[in-house]
């Protein structure tokens, strides 16, 4: 049976904003272990659902989705979300509080 890890998609290093954050990934789990190349040394197998990724806007529509296909998966709980700490600039030079 084919297993895969179903995750919240994670923010990009390049993105500020909260675009896509609660959509949902599917990734195949890899079917054999990589190998280095013979000639350029690059790591790499011949399992093509690597590559797959399907994205889906609910954890449940991901869970329909690969019931609905005979799927084994596991849930991977996203991180959660972090608080912003506001401080004013003069914040950074206060000294010890007596």
């Amino acid at each position: 049976m084919t297993e895969a890890r179903i995750r919240q998609r994670m923010k990009s290093a390049m993105q500020s904003g909260r675009y896509k954050e609660s959509a949902w990934l599917l990734e195949y789990e890899p079917a054999e272990a990589k190998k280095p190349d013979p000639l350029t040394g690059w790591a790499g197998s011949g399992d093509v659902r690597e590559q797959v990724r399907l994205g889906f806007p609910t954890l449940e529509a991901a869970k329909a989705y690969a019931e609905r296909h005979g799927l084994a998966y596991h849930v991977t709980p996203g991180t959660a979300a972090r608080s912003l700490k506001l401080q004013a600039y003069a914040d950074n030079f206060k000294g010890p509080e007596i």
